[in-house]
């Protein structure tokens, strides 16, 4: 991506502007969101993304009718007059003391926006715990998923795994014969309840449940041989910071397995069902494992009556330049 003087000069010289990028340099932010932030109308704030965007500063994602909003410059492969311009940020929220009171408010306001969107999600979980598996069985076939999940893993053993987001322990159950140790963890008590009633056959040294997010996963590095993600990344407000946390706790080698939809528009899941993201293209998903450190294999295509549920599988980087596939999706046959 070039980038010109003019412009980002231009698109900078807006305190309220500045504000939107020390926020983007945070997380990912919806339109609506950053509105909510600045206390100023929606229009408005279109009116300052669309600068941002053209100087090159921030960059759009369309997810259905929500627009999101990141920042361009807050990775070391921006381009130099992008990371000057990053550098400068925060030169100005340190030197300026009446900007950093207003950046320290604005992050107030993002803290209240994002624990008011968790105690949602974290409601809907208690409320609907004992139908989590009934409501997945809507949304995909199970026997279909999990059979090519299983081909996806190969047939040899797992060695230590992570269910992130382990929910009712389906997962856990279907994996505990492959798996020399199972750890789950989840950030809903009742789904950790439920997990604990469905695997009380498994014996107790073979099997943790911990409660736990999965931005702060309560382990060690390298303490997993293999790590899954089975219809939980939608749930993220930053799923690259999720696939960071699961590369760090992944041993060198180690696999991962997301299970997760293909991009969709149906709105209902982000209003009914608290999805954060109507699913994930190939794209996307594939960058953000390349970006986490894992090298992708061909991902997998489970096509239903409304939605595709895919599966991205992939292990560790080595760190000796190998590179990510990007290959055709492969159709999976029914069993």
């Amino acid at each position: 991506m070039s980038m010109q003087i003019d412009p980002l000069l231009r698109a900078l010289a807006d305190p309220t502007r500045l504000r939107i990028m020390r926020l983007l340099s945070a997380m990912e932010l919806a339109v609506g969101e950053l509105a909510q932030v600045l206390g100023q109308s929606q229009p408005r704030v279109s009116r300052h993304i669309r600068i941002l965007c053209d100087a090159g500063l921030a960059e759009r994602r369309k997810e259905g009718s929500w627009v999101f909003l990141r920042s361009a410059i807050a990775e070391d492969r921006a381009p130099p007059l992008g990371q000057a311009a990053a550098r400068l940020l925060g030169v100005a929220e340190k030197d300026d003391a009446a900007f950093a009171a207003r950046c320290a408010e604005d992050r107030r306001h993002l803290a209240a926006i994002r624990a008011a969107r968790a105690a949602s999600a974290e409601t809907w979980f208690a409320r609907h715990a004992d139908e989590w598996d009934t409501l997945r069985g809507l949304h995909s076939p199970d026997d279909t998923v999990e059979a090519a999940l299983q081909r996806a893993l190969g047939n040899g053993m797992l060695g230590a795994l992570l269910d992130v987001g382990t929910g009712t322990g389906r997962m856990a159950e279907l994996f505990a014969p492959r798996a020399q140790h199972l750890t789950g963890i989840d950030k809903s008590p009742e789904m950790l309840r439920l997990a604990r009633a469905r695997l009380h056959q498994l014996p107790a040294d073979q099997i943790d449940l911990v409660q736990g997010d999965f931005t702060a996963l309560p382990f060690a590095d390298a303490s997993f041989d293999t790590v899954l993600f089975h219809q939980v990344l939608h749930y993220a407000l930053q799923p690259e910071a999720v696939l960071a946390e699961a590369a760090r706790v992944a041993k060198q080698g180690g696999r991962i397995a997301v299970v997760d939809f293909a991009a969709h528009e149906r709105e209902e899941l982000r209003s009914q069902h608290a999805h954060a993201r109507l699913g994930f293209s190939d794209e996307q998903m594939l960058a953000l494992l390349s970006q986490s450190g894992f090298i992708a294999d061909p991902p997998i295509a489970l096509p239903g009556h409304t939605l595709t549920v895919k599966i991205w599988t992939g292990r560790k980087c080595s760190g000796t330049g190998e590179t990510i596939l990007a290959d055709t999706p492969i159709q999976a046959s029914h069993p």
